[in-house]
């Protein structure tokens, strides 16, 4: 298993921390103004963002095939 890299854990985060705000605007909104659509699309925006930026970090951390190493004459 490789070792997440400080970008990669940053962007899991960020992922994280978009996400959990979209829901919970989506999840307040409601309660506050039930008539309104615009929150809804910021909440879906958020929520986007962050199964991207979690996906992008996701991944960098998955091995990726060896090339096959070809002997060139010298």
């Amino acid at each position: 298993m490789a070792t997440p890299s400080p970008r990669t854990a940053t962007t899991r985060l960020l992922g994280s921390l978009a996400l959990v705000t979209g829901l919970l605007v989506s999840t307040i909104t409601p309660s506050i103004d039930p008539g309104s659509a615009e929150p809804h699309l910021l909440a879906a925006l958020f929520v986007g963002t962050g199964i991207g930026l979690r996906e992008a970090a996701t991944s960098t951390l998955r091995p990726r095939p060896q090339e096959s190493i070809v002997d060139r004459p010298s």
